[in-house]
């Protein structure tokens, strides 16, 4: 799915002597549970954000209505970055050949394929990646050398992720890396992350790719609890971590060795782990493409920063009114409902000092299913929704 387009019409009304509304904060890119409903744009669409747009200048006067004059102004919106951090199982046991189940046909071949597909898809627009192999070549269990990725953050669609994943492919089962630091990876990549956010605020979330438990480094500091201790450190500093786990092929004596990645994928906000069975190549292709899909479209909610309005207004947040056009042209006033009862609606983030307006799931649905939809925000002089305090 491209990543919508959003522009934001900022319509003020103003009756002669009254200003429109000082403004509201720039707006953080957090998405602070509101305290009068539930959340809403969770788990299911991209995040609608973005910073007011510094060029926003006034699109002329309007013509005078019911004895008042009419100023329209026009500001920019984009959509909230998205990051995502992938963590890539590149060890023996993902195509070795050493055992029936290290199948390199059935698992590292589809995995590989799929995975090329999204970093080319032209429909992943908008995202940026970057892709860690683990174990690495050389000191494995370091969380530092996982802080520097072997593909960079990168804007999507990119051929830097297909070239380095036909460059890792080893090419013979004795050149196949020994050993899951997963441990280690997810520090680094926390800290890959950290240094990033810095310098480019957005969303950003791990993505790990593994078909077995971690081992191969010091046995009490890599380990599925030392895992899930990570994830949650990452989930609280807001970052998710989601879990594709690579299963062994249905073949006799072939181990479970994906059980407890559900673990981590819970403690890292995002439920459960998604399971790939290895049996089929061409089904694996498919269901690992589904799965990326999946979180993908799960990384961030529908949140956008409340733009500014008019220059010298003052901000009211009872005297807005925001309005969804879709792609057919035909606009659809969106209902305010800060606890998103109500179908097609929108909330603040937080009623008593809004800077962001989120959209509720349903209405990011829509929304984000309509490549030419847009949204505007009207600021009006005279109050138009209740506010709870």
């Amino acid at each position: 799915m491209k990543l919508l387009p959003v522009a934001m019409a900022v319509l003020c009304v103003a009756a002669i002597g009254l200003g429109c509304g000082s403004s509201p904060s720039d707006g953080g890119e957090g998405e602070g549970a509101s305290s009068g409903g539930s959340s809403g744009g969770e788990g299911g669409s991209f995040d609608i954000g973005g910073e007011p747009g510094p060029g926003s200048s006034g699109a002329g006067n309007g013509s005078p209505a019911g004895g008042g004059a009419c100023a329209t102004q026009t500001a920019a919106a984009s959509l909230q970055p998205v990051y995502l951090a992938f963590a890539f199982d590149v060890s023996g046991s993902m195509g070795k050949g050493d055992k029936k189940w290290h199948d390199k046909s059935l698992k590292w071949d589809p995995v590989v394929a799929a995975t090329q597909q999204f970093f080319a898809d032209p429909s992943s627009e908008g995202l940026t990646a970057s892709l860690a192999f683990f174990p690495a070549e050389d000191d494995k269990c370091s969380a530092e050398i996982y802080a520097t990725p072997d593909v960079p953050l990168t804007p999507l669609p990119s051929p830097a992720f297909g070239a380095a994943l036909d460059a890792i492919e080893p090419a013979t089962s004795s050149d196949w890396r020994g050993g899951t630091p997963t441990a280690w990876v997810m520090r680094g990549t926390s800290a890959l992350i950290e240094a990033q956010r810095q310098q480019n605020p957005g969303k950003y979330a791990i993505v790990l790719v593994t078909d077995g438990y971690p081992q191969g480094c010091d046995e009490a500091s890599d380990t599925i609890d030392a895992v899930v201790a990570d994830a949650q450190a990452a989930l609280a500093d807001s970052i998710p971590t989601y879990v594709i786990g690579v299963e062994n092929p249905p073949i006799e004596g072939a181990p479970d060795t994906l059980d407890d990645l559900h673990e981590i994928a819970a403690a890292g906000g995002t439920e459960g782990a998604v399971l790939i069975d290895t049996g089929d190549p061409s089904q694996t292709t498919a269901a690992f493409k589904a799965a990326i899909e999946r979180i993908r479209s799960a990384a961030v909610s529908c949140t956008m920063a409340i733009p500014l309005p008019p220059d010298g207004s003052s901000f009211d947040k009872e005297k807005v009114r925001v309005v969804y056009t879709d792609g057919a042209n035909a606009a659809t006033e969106l209902a305010y409902d800060q606890s998103c009862a109500t179908e097609g609606a929108w909330r603040y983030d937080e009623p008593a000092s809004p800077t962001q307006i989120v959209l509720c799931v349903d209405t990011c649905t829509a929304v984000q299913a309509d490549a030419a939809a847009q949204l505007s925000v009207d600021f009006t002089c005279e109050s138009v929704i209740e506010v709870p305090l």
